[in-house]
This record gives structure tokens, C-alpha cells and sequence, in this order.
């Protein structure tokens, strides 16, 4: 964690609020997955956070990226460095995935040009590929459990394993070669048993077409969903890791090529928001302070993300239960009621860990409140 002396520092010359993103921090977090799953390549999930330097620090790294919007594949594109053009193409080829199943015609025309991989999950889609993208490489994705999870995904993704080696054929006939299944078990999957049935279900896919003389599938991608550590209840990703390893050498040769979208994992851990308290009240004797960052704000993934975030003080002192509203004249704007603080001053400064996915990813200028700065350290 970055030392409080150099946070409280860097909200002095920066302001608040300010979103501090330690690249350090990234890179270890990629460097314990490819620990722990040396089998998996790992796919970054761009909408997690679509910072630029968060791109350019993770493509450095050695990693690959998940985009689903023409938007964040143009991040990406733009800040691959160091290729010439015909290595570039390739690398769009190899190292980007477009994983939105849905796409407007619009985005699948812009897309074309590249020969990008995209994921699928029903037939419209199919046609629209045939017209607007017919150089694309095409990945299935599946419906599988997403029971417990924080983002629940299921239901608006993904084909029934019923049909999906029906819609593999389909897309054969309309000429494009499906590389391989894909599956999501939801955001922040604390249940591991999401992915041993996924898992499951897929090699059932994968063995179904083999039975019907069809082996062209040649890659598995078990999405995302790794979960951070956001407390103590979180089981640590070396146990998902230990299963996933176990499962995927026992269902899958060697040849089947593993990828895998994490974006929580490698960012949650690796930004801290600093607010400062702008209003303070008495309300039916509870404390209640105003900060500078809200719901509508860096805070947005309360709401976006289904996550509570937790406010800290620089400052030591007996803790009450108080409540923390954000700057909008709005009371959905509410990040927590049941805080423990001590009783502060106007001015003083709070920080919360743990915010660098789903964050100011998601954030607004309701209110006509900017966005928080950001200050990169250890680039």
C-alpha cells in the first residue's frame, strides 16, 4: 500500500478528490496470476478501468486485452508501442478479444478491417457478422452458473449449452471458422464452484463436437470474475487457482489454448481515493460528513458495482457510527451509513482502498461535479 504520509501529500499538490493508481501494484497482481495459472493467458478487461497507462503498463507486462466497446479497442490499438504496422495487425489478431456478444452493425463494420476474434451467442448475431464483419474469427460464449456472484451476468449473456454446437455449425455455414467457447461465471465470483461447472459444461461442447467429426476448436476462454480481496471473507486466488489448474489439465490436452479476462483482479488493489470533508451535521444525533467524491463519482461502483467501499481516517480518534453522503444534491447519494470515524474537522482528509475497478470507470459530472484527478506512481 502506498505510505498515508505520501497520499496526504500528493492531495496537497494534486487536490481532491484525487484517484492514486500504483503501477507497481498492477504488476504484481499480474505477476500472481500468471503465478498461479501459468497456462492461462491473460486477457485484461479494459472496461474495468480503460486508463491509458494502466494499458500501457499491462501490455509491458506481457499481457493481452479483453475491450466490448469500438472506444476501448481504439485505447488499446493506440497505445500498443514499439510494433510496425504488420506486427501490429497481428497482434490485434492474437492479443485482442472483442468480448461484447452484442454489437451494433456500426461497430462490426469498424471492426472488420482488423480480422478481430469477437464472441457471439445467438444467430441474429450471425447474420449481422456475415454483413458488417465477415473477416472476424468467432468465439462461442456459453451460459453457465453465476450463483453468489457480486454482478450477476447470466442472464443477459451467453447461449444455452443446449445449442451451442448447433450455433458453432451455423456460424460455420455462414463461413466463419469458430476458434473456440467462452464463458463468464460473474463479477467478484466468490463461489469457485461457478467454474468447475463451467468448465464441465464446456468440455461436454468441446467433446460433442469431436463426436460429431468436428475439431476445430482449439481455445477455451473462462472469462472473468477473479475476485479481489476485498476483506477477509474473500478466499485467496490461490485456492480458485489451485482448481482451475486441476480441472483444466484434466478436461483439456495440451494443445487447447487457455485465456482467461481478469480485470478486477489486477486493478481493485492498485488505487485509493482521497476525499476531503466538505460539510458536517448532526442528524437525530448521528454524525453525518459530506465529502468531495460521491456516488455519482468515483463511488459510482456502489451502484454500478453492487461493492461497498469503506472510508478511513488520517486522522486517530475514538469512532462513532456516522454516515457519509457525497457532494450532489441528490440523497441517492448516499456511499455509506454505518462508517466508524472519529469525530473530524472541516478540511480533514478520508481515504478508501481498494477502488481501482469499476470506479471512476463508471463515473459522471452530475451536478456538473468533474471527476476525480488521477496521479499515477511507480509508472
Amino acid at each position: 500500500m502506498i505510505p498515508l504520509s505520501r497520499l496526504k501529500r500528493l492531495a496537497a499538490e494534486h487536490g481532491t478528490p484525487l484517484f492514486v493508481l500504483d503501477h507497481d501494484e498492477i504488476r504484481k497482481n499480474y505477476a500472481e496470476f500468471k503465478k498461479h495459472l501459468p497456462r492461462v493467458q491473460v486477457y485484461y478487461a479494459v472496461k474495468a478501468n480503460p486508463d491509458p497507462a494502466i494499458v500501457k503498463t499491462l501490455y509491458q507486462a506481457g499481457a493481452s486485452f479483453d475491450v466490448a466497446s469500438i472506444a476501448e479497442f481504439q485505447i488499446v490499438h493506440r497505445n500498443i508501442e514499439g510494433l510496425p504496422p504488420k506486427q501490429r495487425q497481428n497482434y490485434i489478431w492474437d492479443k485482442i478479444i472483442y468480448a461484447n456478444p452484442v454489437k451494433a452493425n456500426e461497430t462490426l463494420s469498424q471492426l472488420d478491417p482488423y480480422q478481430p476474434l469477437v464472441t457471439y451467442d445467438n444467430y441474429e448475431e450471425i447474420q449481422k457478422m456475415s454483413k458488417y464483419s465477415p473477416q472476424a474469427g468467432l468465439i462461442l460464449r456459453i451460459r453457465v452458473p453465476n450463483t453468489g456472484s457480486m454482478v450477476e451476468l447470466s442472464s443477459k449473456f451467453g447461449a444455452a449449452p443446449g445449442e451451442a454446437v448447433d450455433l458453432i455449425e451455423a456460424a460455420r455455414e455462414a463461413g466463419f471458422k469458430v476458434e473456440g467457447i467462452s464463458f463468464h461465471v460473474g463479477s467478484q465470483a466468490t463461489n469457485f464452484d461457478n467454474y468447475i461447472q463451467a468448465l464441465q459444461i464446456s468440455a461436454d461442447i468441446f467433446q460433442e463436437m469431436n463426436l460429431r467429426g468436428r475439431q476445430e476448436l482449439k481455445l477455451l476462454d473462462i472469462g472473468g470474475g477473479f475476485p479481489a480481496p476485498y476483506d477477509d471473507q474473500v478466499r485467496p486466488f490461490h485456492e480458485l487457482s489451485r482448481m482451475l489448474n486441476a480441472e483444466i489439465d484434466r478436461l483439456f490436452p495440451p494443445d487447447i489454448e487457455i485465456l482467461a479476462e481478469p480485470g478486477r483482479f489486477l486493478v481493485a488493489t492498485a488505487a485509493l481515493l482521497v476525499v476531503k470533508i466538505i460539510g458536517k451535521a448532526r442528524r437525530d444525533r448521528k454524525l453525518c460528513y459530506y465529502v468531495d467524491d460521491g456516488i455519482y463519482g468515483t463511488y459510482s461502483g456502489i451502484l454500478f458495482d453492487h461493492c461497498q467501499y469503506h472510508l478511513e481516517s488520517f486522522r486517530k480518534g475514538p469512532p462513532e457510527i456516522c454516515s457519509v453522503f457525497g457532494p450532489t444534491c441528490d440523497a441517492l447519494d448516499t456511499i455509506s451509513t454505518v462508517e466508524n470515524l472519529p469525530d473530524l474537522k472541516l478540511g480533514d482528509l478520508l481515504y478508501t482502498r481498494n477502488i481501482g475497478a469499476y470506479s471512476n470507470a463508471s463515473a459522471t459530472n452530475f451536478n456538473g461535479f468533474p471527476p476525480a484527478k488521477v496521479a499515477h506512481v511507480n509508472q
